[in-house]
């Protein structure tokens, strides 16, 4: 049995929802007045239902006063502006007067049940701060430190984030972290690749229409991504403004405002304030994206996180392919070290994938690696830094052995792809590759 707090100064409203309430088994207590609620004991309830106009406090006061309990808006005024001004402050709902019975009893429900989810998920996310302050991130050098403690700071509000970095520093995986740290952790998270998405769909993929929803109201209730962010058309960058300011979105095709309950998370490796510049993103729209604004180190800034970040990824591809246990040998470790990595944490994960699939023994030495700090890297890596590309292993190969079998012995052809000669001659024969005859003397 729920026990909820009916905040009303109208004795004939109050009384008919404390009816209402009752014959489905709410547990139900009255007051006038803000002051008088005080003396119910506003923390002992699992709901407050206030009127947003009373003698003295307004219904909003109850808020920040009854906090952790949801508070519920009634509104005679039932004006949009006053709604999304009460949600705003913290409401979980509103409802407007004269109410209908079917709705209100819906959202009491709907709120009740996200009341018990959320105390569940703030005693989950206690006790893993307790041992894991930010799950799923690798790195202890000083800007991982910064970036975990601001995403346990900011995490569990329902703060709009703006994540930052380069290709392949983890944008995603940072958008997962704020949701799992979040209140809505048991909710849906749904990302969008903006890039990938063509404009002229982006409308009805992101918004829906008459006929299904869009992603956003896929979300409703938890968190909604939106990777590479700058690449929305300008229409759909406006009614993502309307969403971020109202809480509402229209479908395609549809006059009838929806209201989503949604957390927005966006990422961009773009200039986005160049953008706002040059008149491609809205400004109105980049400061209410980023009202917190992560920075991801690209992984040259990382060094100190190089071995571990290895260690890692090389059993999750040993696991993965089905291998023994591996290692890197010093030398392979101080390669790394060296290296650049343009393509960031995606290239080194890669490069390690690559390095368990091709080598024939236990321990990965820089051969086996493929990297050359004096030579472009993307040589020897860009199957894995070409996203346009997306070659198979077997095409990676083929193409090392033609582009370099003028200048490279066969030893040190199988050197560089971790492989023994023999290796090397056996997939030549598979692959129809014809071996050249070497010009050096």
């Amino acid at each position: 049995m729920s026990h909820i707090l009916i905040v009303e100064d109208e004795p004939v409203i109050r009384g008919a929802l404390r009816k209402l309430l009752e014959r489905h088994d709410h547990s139900v207590a009255e007051a006038e007045s803000v002051e008088q609620a005080r003396e119910n004991g506003l923390t002992q309830c699992d709901l407050i239902i206030s009127d947003l106009r009373l003698p003295g406090e307004p219904g909003t006061a109850l808020i920040e006063l009854a906090a952790p309990v949801p508070v519920l808006i009634m509104t005679s005024y039932a004006s949009l502006r006053s709604a999304v001004d009460a949600m705003r402050e913290g409401a979980v709902d509103y409802i407007p007067k004269p109410f209908d019975h079917d709705e209100m009893l819906m959202s009491v429900q709907r709120v009740l049940k996200e009341g018990r989810i959320n105390r569940g998920n703030q005693a989950l996310r206690q006790d893993m701060e307790r041992t894991y302050p930010v799950r799923s991130m690798i790195g202890d050098c000083e800007p991982m430190r910064d970036l975990k403690h601001r995403i346990s700071r900011v995490g569990p509000t329902d703060t709009p984030v703006l994540i930052l970095g380069e290709a392949g520093t983890g944008k995603e995986l940072t958008a997962r972290a704020l949701h799992e740290h979040s209140e809505r952790a048991a909710a849906p998270l749904v990302t969008v690749h903006c890039a990938a998405l063509p404009k002229t769909l982006q409308l009805e993929e992101l918004f829906g229409n008459d006929s299904q929803p869009g992603r956003i109201e896929n979300a409703d209730g938890g968190t909604f991504f939106l990777d590479e962010v700058g690449e929305l058309s300008n229409e759909a960058q406006s009614r993502l403004l309307t969403l971020l300011e109202q809480g509402e979105i229209h479908r395609q095709g549809s006059l009838s405002p929806r209201r989503v309950d949604v957390r927005v998370i966006a990422s961009s490796q773009m200039d986005l304030p160049a953008r706002v510049t040059d008149g491609r993103f809205r400004e109105d729209l980049y400061y209410r994206l980023n009202v917190m604004e992560l920075e991801l180190p690209p992984l040259r800034e990382r060094e100190d996180d190089i071995e571990q970040l290895a260690a890692t990824l090389l059993t999750r591809s040993c696991e993965k392919l089905s291998r023994g246990v591996l290692y890197f040998t010093d030398a392979a470790l101080a390669a790394m070290r060296a290296y650049s990595w343009p393509g960031n944490v995606r290239e080194l994960e890669n490069v390690i994938e690559r390095a368990v699939i091709l080598t024939e023994e236990d321990g990965i030495g820089p051969a086996q690696l493929g990297l050359n700090p004096n030579r472009t890297p993307q040589r020897v890596s860009r199957a894995s830094l070409d996203p346009s590309e997306d070659l198979s292993l077997e095409d990676y190969f083929t193409r090392f052995v033609l582009e370099n079998q003028d200048s490279m012995t066969e030893t040190e052809l199988a050197q560089k792809l971790g492989i023994s000669r023999k290796s090397l001659w056996e997939r030549r024969q598979r692959l129809g590759i014809p071996r050249r005859k070497s010009t050096r003397r």
